[in-house]
């Protein structure tokens, strides 16, 4: 893998473990070589990382809509910082630019940000691996709620089981480097969306 998108929060939340996280998964990453594609900001968690891959001479890309760059949290001193128009752009470049996806603890964004791409992964726009460092535990009732949509047959169990999740980050990238995406089976997917379909 060349690129990782870290998705996380632009606050530090309120167990210092989260930051500590951000800490190792920088290092982890600059150690393999692997540059962080991430949301460009300078405070929270989002900050943490960067700080800690610059500072490991790792290969950083920062991408921020303008209006966020405008308010001053913008990492200003990242060798590669985009600018775009919209958080749409913003995504958009995010996914371009990288070969997998991890989601740091975070809120509204980081969780939506995360969806985004798995939803993407279900519909087969790209096939690239989707993870959560699950750190002190953050993510078990966000897993637990994946796991009642499967049983109320909203998401296939193949679908859910893309979903990597660990807490430790260096398990999960040896996750990622084995990953598969499941195969579409296109008839089935017709027949889902006509409506005549139950799992």
């Amino acid at each position: 893998m060349k690129r990782i998108c870290v998705f996380c929060g632009s606050s530090p939340g309120a167990r210092p473990e989260y930051l500590e996280a951000a800490n190792r998964l920088g290092r982890l990453l600059a150690s393999k070589n692997i540059g962080l594609v991430y949301g460009g900001g300078n405070v929270g968690i989002m900050g943490q990382i960067a700080r800690t891959v610059q500072e490991a001479n790792g290969e950083i890309i920062g991408v921020i809509p303008r209006a966020l760059a405008e308010k001053e949290v913008a990492f200003t001193e990242l060798s590669d910082l985009r600018v775009v128009v919209s958080m749409h752009q913003r995504k958009a470049m995010m996914v371009d630019l990288s070969d997998g996806f991890i989601a740091l603890p975070g809120g509204l964004g980081t969780i939506e940000e995360f969806f985004e791409v798995l939803t993407w992964s279900q519909l087969s726009i790209h096939t690239k691996p989707c993870g959560l460092l699950n750190v002190c535990h953050y993510y078990d009732k966000l897993m637990a709620f994946l796991d009642h949509t499967v049983t109320e047959q909203f998401i296939e169990p193949e679908h859910r089981a893309t979903v990597m999740i660990d807490e430790d980050p260096e398990v999960l990238l040896q996750k990622f480097e084995v990953y598969q995406a499941p195969r579409v089976d296109k008839a089935k997917w017709a027949l889902r969306l006509a409506g005549n379909y139950r799992v």
